[in-house]
């Protein structure tokens, strides 16, 4: 096993509790939690179903408390072993029970997370896994090793609430009705119902109020509700003989299938089929941790039906809090998918994005409700013909790139005559200009109230570094399809020459934004990696190797690259506190992980070795088994020893890595 844990982790509280997991069902739902059994976020959920698929994300189950009973059934004396932990928003902010001491091992199974508890010479596996495509959620156990039989009891504790909220207390009156295999749950009339079930467990209604679960990292987060009431609604009760299992499920459907066995046997085959996909694709025999990685990628890629197309997909952006962005998808896909084998999944990504495309823009996120997509953001657009271009690299299918033409013109023609927010081609120097003030539409996009904390209003670099990619991409593809090139060719020439205004000789790198409210930046940021980084640069060879001289000097990190360097005065260091503090911090200092494929690109296309670029791989990818295990963290502090933030698993954070591992590949 690559990603294993024994009691120097599960031991130790204040470790297995911060160590979080993970599982996913492809419409958008998931699980999650930390490796001791103990809420520390309103987003842990033992069921947290997309209502609304992807997104309409509703805590449905929080969490399941075990207690095992070994050397004795009731009512004969016996050994009781708490296999739980429970954290109170009370004056000693007590933890009780200490059921973490019994957790023996922790590991990785693909991408399921295992249980093993220790409780005299037996030994009590359990599995948590969902169902991919429905909103079921299975805990599966094993008495895997004993000398008599084990009495397994459990409380569940159930909850109705947004996914960004808590709950507290209330006048609920929830249905709790017995039926053939387990229960029925209604909160409250307007309620979704959903089910308790089991295929041997006793399943009895309850209900009781259990108050002040404290939520630590959300008073880490500077939240003001640090603590949240869950409602006692099931107790579960199976005697285990040695060898024997038990299922439990959490769904939304009455007809889940019950046959643990069977329900896990199509979730590790399912599996299977990813890892096929991706070894055929190499000579060499896959190694752990790009398994895991591959495996991570899968948790982000969902279902999103369209007005043409009940099966379309596109990428949560990350876990738990994030729905799907335009821009993080399209940075995402290549990585996600063309670097794992699923070209189709890629495909149905760019399809299912064309039919958002309105006035040249593709949706910046698409709201919790369902309402109207938003679409601030000037470069979700301009990373689409990067994904495009890689698609068609790995496919060379004319036919997807004949039918995402013509969308591909309108954007383009937006961006010349002007879209929203003032984007438009000056047609001085051929450059994008957007912004207009409080709209924040680079990836920089952290906002409190009307404060927009890095605005970049103006010409940004890496926008106009795309701009030419786009350009120069489109003179490609209309020369692949017949068309006329000749207007993309003239417009790439006029960009590459007014691109020459971002370079600084003095200090060897380039502005970050020129023509802004206030003059030209020349903050050093990571943002003009990717005129060197992207396939069409419109720097000079020298060029190219002073920004990635001075990025890695100032900017990289054992885990990513910092947003701002260092030596700038408004560089904060470490991510923490309430929204405005986290925010001021986001994109002036903090350290993201994504940003490692464009240097690593940048990188090689400079120095052209593969060994040295793969070194910089290397933490990311032992970073797999701290905070989120089994995926990458979104950000990490600035300032060493970076330590992770954000979300515990974020697409881009995945698929550049798997990206950049791909390239810096050798053959010996």
């Amino acid at each position: 096993m690559y990603l294993d844990f024994g009691r120097e982790v599960c031991g130790e509280l204040e470790i297995a509790g911060k160590r979080e997991w993970l599982v996913t069902n492809g419409i958008g739902g998931y699980a999650s939690g930390t490796i001791a059994n103990m809420l520390t976020r309103r987003y842990h959920a033992l069921l947290m179903a997309a209502l609304k698929p992807p997104l309409g994300r509703t805590l449905l189950v929080a969490k399941v408390d075990e207690t095992a009973e070994y050397d004795g059934i009731y009512p004969q004396s016996g050994h009781y072993y708490p296999l739980f932990v429970n954290r109170w928003n009370n004056s000693e902010r007590s933890t009780e029970p200490d059921g973490y001491r019994h957790l023996n091992r922790f590991h990785l199974e693909g991408a399921t997370p295992v249980w093993t508890y220790a409780m005299g010479n037996a030994l009590l596996e359990k599995r948590i896994w969902m169902q991919p495509g429905a909103n079921t959620t299975y805990v599966h156990y094993r008495l895997a090793r004993a000398t008599g039989p084990l009495l397994l009891q459990a409380k569940i504790f159930v909850n109705y609430r947004d996914y960004h909220s808590t709950t507290l207390i209330n006048d609920w009156q929830p249905a709790i009705d017995p039926l053939d295999g387990g229960l029925r749950l209604q909160l409250f009339d307007d309620a979704v119902p959903f089910y308790l079930l089991s295929d041997r467990a006793d399943l009895t209604p309850q209900f009781d109020w259990y108050e002040d679960f404290l939520l630590s990292l959300e008073e880490y987060r500077g939240q003001s509700d640090i603590s949240e009431d869950h409602i006692y609604a099931a107790h579960a009760r199976i005697v285990l003989q040695p060898g024997e299992t038990v299922t439990l499920a959490a769904t939304t459907e009455r007809d889940a299938n019950l046959d643990g066995e069977a329900a896990y046997a199509a979730r590790r085959a399912y599996e299977h089929g990813l890892l096929q996909r991706v070894s055929a694709m190499h000579a060499a025999p896959l190694t752990a941790p790009l398994k895991q990685l591959v495996l991570a990628a899968d948790q982000f890629i969902v279902k999103r039906p369209t007005r043409t197309d009940r099966d379309g997909h596109s990428i949560i952006a990350g876990y738990p809090w994030f729905g799907d962005w335009g821009r993080d998808t399209m940075v995402a896909l290549p990585g996600l998918t063309l670097a794992t084998g699923r070209p189709e999944v890629a495909a149905s990504i760019l399809r299912t994005y064309a039919e958002f495309v309105d006035q040249g823009m593709l949706p910046n996120r698409f709201p919790d409700a369902g309402e109207t997509p938003e679409y601030n953001t000037v470069d979700a657009a301009l990373w689409y013909f990067e994904a495009i271009r890689q698609y068609y690299a790995a496919t060379s299918n004319d036919d997807l790139l004949r039918d995402l033409f013509p969308t591909l013109v309108e954007i383009i023609d937006w961006h010349r005559r002007g879209a929203r927010y003032h984007i438009h081609m000056d047609p001085q120097d051929g450059l994008l200009y957007a912004g207009e003030e409080g709209v924040q539409l680079t990836w920089m996009d952290a906002k409190v109230g009307d404060w927009v904390v890095t605005p970049r209003t103006g010409k940004p670099v890496e926008i106009n570094a795309l701009w030419y990619s786009a350009l120069r991409v489109m003179t490609d593809f209309a020369r692949q399809l017949g068309e006329d090139k000749t207007v993309y060719q003239a417009m790439a020439a006029q960009v590459k020459e007014g691109f020459g205004r971002f370079w600084n000789a003095e200090m060897g790198y380039c502005y970050d934004v020129l023509d802004g409210p206030n003059g030209d930046d020349l903050s050093l940021r990571p943002n003009q990696l990717f005129a060197v980084a992207l396939p069409h640069s419109p720097l000079s060879p020298a060029q190219q190797r002073s920004v990635v001289d001075a990025c890695a000097r100032q900017l990289l990190t054992a885990h990513g690259l910092r947003t701002l360097s260092p030596q700038d005065s408004a560089y904060v260091g470490h991510y923490g506190g309430d929204q405005q503090k986290r925010d001021a911090a986001y994109h002036q200092g903090t350290a993201w992980s994504w940003l490692i494929g464009p240097f690593v690109s940048a990188h090689l296309r400079v120095y052209q070795d593969l060994r040295q670029a793969r070194s910089y791989l290397t933490p990311l990818v032992q970073h797999l088994t701290a905070h989120g295990v089994g995926s990458i963290s979104e950000i990490y502090d600035g300032d060493p020893p970076f330590t992770p933030r954000g979300c515990i698993a974020q697409a881009w954070s995945v698929a550049e890595l798997l990206r950049a591992w791909q390239m810096t590949e050798t053959r010996d």
